[in-house]
Order: structure tokens, then C-alpha cells, then sequence
């Protein structure tokens, strides 16, 4: 599926805190885990990806920052540099830096929460990914224990928006926001934890569909 020696990922969700950049920075270190030359590209103004990387060190993978405009160029230079696995952290409300991601990307992830207020912020998404037809899931993140009712909503308010959701999802874990400051992933956190697990199936599920 990728449409380069380099598969491309860009994570997109016009709502604030969905889980952009945590999702970014644990799906590229588990792609440099499993031996690719691994790199974030931050697109994002705050520049979380760019801050984590500042406390990580000097460990793979590689946050490189670059505004909308200029990715193309930015993801052309990764591969120069021979980077074979880039993953695009988008911001929030901005329609263009997610048009340019989406159009770079082999797949599209669109993390989001449960509640309402983040699930009515699919509906930009789903232009902007028809317009590119570049293929798209959602990624049910942050998902509390037992919400099976709010689940099945959120399934049902996905698919009748036309969008596909990846079969994955990422529970309430105390393991990602703990690792996050200090520049680690769930799984340096904790190998076995719950969080980890969850990545690291993720990632599988990921593979597959870039092959």
C-alpha cells in the first residue's frame, strides 16, 4: 500500500487533546522497535512531538518539525536521510496542515475520544479523506473501562459518517501519560502493561494494511 519505500502515516483529528501526538510518538517508536528508520514530523505549532524528543534524547525515533507548507519537502529529505517509516503529527483546527497530511500519507489514523464534542469533530475529517481517497480509520482512544454502551455509539456515529474504524482501540491507561514526560513510550514505561499490549497490536494491525 505505501506509495513509496517509505510508509507514511499521518494522525489527523481537528479536536484538541484526542491523542495526536502520543499516538505519533508510540506508533514510530514501536516501528523503530521493530527496525525501521523511524521519524515524526511535527506539524503542529505547540510542537508536542518536538518536546518529547527534547526530553527523550538522542534515541530513535526522530522528531524533525516542519510547518504544512514545506511537508512534501520535509518527508522527501526523512527518506534522503533514509528514513523508512514517517508519521505526521497534525494540529488541531487546521483544515490545510490536515489536506497536506492526508494527501502525503499511505493511511490516515484519526484518534478521538469518546464524548460527543470529539465525536462531532469527525465530520471535517471526512471530506478532506474522501477528496484524497487515501485510506482512513478511526482510532477510539482514551476509552474508559465498561464503556461498551458509548462504544457501540460511537461506532454507529463513525460508520454513519462513512469512515472506517480500526479495530484497535486504546483504553484510559496511566502508562501513556506518565511515560509522555519523560520522553518514553507506554511500553518503557511498562513492557507488560496494558498500554504496551494495546501498541504493540496496534502496530500489527498497522502493518498489515501497509503491506
Amino acid at each position: 500500500m505505501a506509495k513509496s519505500d517509505t510508509a507514511t502515516i499521518a494522525i489527523v483529528s481537528q479536536k484538541g487533546g484526542s491523542g495526536k501526538t502520543t499516538l505519533a510518538v508510540n506508533i514510530a517508536t514501536r516501528a523503530a522497535q521493530a527496525g525501521h528508520q523511524s521519524c515524526v514530523v511535527d506539524t503542529d505549532p505547540q510542537a508536542s512531538a518536538a518536546a518529547w524528543s527534547d526530553w527523550r534524547g538522542d534515541f530513535l525515533p526522530v522528531v524533525v518539525t516542519s510547518p504544512p507548507a514545506r511537508l512534501i519537502r520535509t518527508i522527501d529529505s526523512a527518506r534522503k536521510q533514509g528514513m523508512d517509516f514517517v508519521v505526521i503529527d497534525t494540529p488541531p483546527h487546521a483544515d490545510a496542515a490536515a489536506r497536506e497530511a492526508i494527501k502525503a500519507a499511505d493511511i490516515v489514523l484519526i484518534p478521538t475520544r469518546l464524548r460527543a464534542f470529539d465525536l462531532a469533530a469527525l465530520e471535517p475529517i471526512v471530506d478532506l479523506v474522501a477528496m484524497a481517497k487515501t485510506p482512513a480509520f478511526v482510532v477510539f482512544n482514551a476509552v474508559p473501562a465498561g464503556a461498551k454502551v458509548l462504544t457501540a455509539y460511537a461506532e454507529q456515529f463513525a460508520k454513519g459518517l462513512g469512515l472506517s474504524i480500526c479495530p484497535i482501540m486504546l483504553g484510559e491507561r496511566a502508562d501513556f501519560h506518565r511515560s509522555s514526560a519523560k520522553g518514553e513510550t507506554a511500553a518503557e514505561a511498562d513492557p507488560q502493561g496494558k498500554a504496551a499490549k494495546e501498541v504493540d497490536k496496534l502496530w500489527k494491525w498497522l502493518r498489515k494494511k501497509l503491506v
